[in-house]
């Protein structure tokens, strides 16, 4: 790996860890979807890598959540396996998002993002509900740990390395 490896989030394969095949490490990575996650990992064949992990923004069950909360931002990682160096390779994209009836309406920034990219943002609100009480509506968080975190334990776990690619191939 290399001298910026803390700006990539790049780190080598554990030693003493045996490597599993990349089927076996894909079926890992694919076993971390559960639905009580706000995110998703999937085959990432449309986009032409081996798997995409993203937010559930436009998940029936979810965007009803991310819509109340406003989030902003669509975050998304795509996913490449180097089985000859047995490390994983990602890059990240980012869009903002516009809310139109309640239902999530993608749309191109001023500026498109691919990368790595760290983010956290939360919000709690406060007000009168129906029932005239007060207290907290809602609150959220978003945190690109939440995705990237999973990710690179099993990937470790694995035997394999992590390479957060900024620029260049994936």
């Amino acid at each position: 790996m290399g001298a910026f490896n803390w700006l990539t989030g790049s780190r080598a394969a554990p030693p003493g860890v045996a490597r599993e095949p990349a089927a076996a490490l894909r079926k890992r990575l694919l076993g971390l979807n559960r639905d009580t996650a706000p995110w998703t990992v999937r085959d990432g064949g449309p986009e032409g890598v081996d798997l995409v992990a993203e937010w559930r923004i436009v998940d029936a069950e979810w965007y009803e959540i991310f819509a109340r909360a406003g989030t902003r931002r669509v975050f998304k990682m795509l996913i490449r396996f180097d089985e000859a160096a047995g490390v994983v390779r990602s890059s990240d994209q980012a869009w903002s998002v516009e809310w139109r009836a309640g239902t999530p309406e993608l749309s191109l920034a001023g500026s498109a993002f691919r990368g790595q990219q760290w983010e956290m943002s939360f919000e709690r609100v406060y007000a009168f509900r129906e029932d005239g009480s007060w207290g907290e509506v809602y609150s959220y968080k978003f945190n690109t740990g939440e995705i990237k975190g999973p990710l690179k334990a099993a990937v470790a776990e694995a035997g394999w390395g992590w390479k957060g690619v900024a620029f260049g191939k994936l």
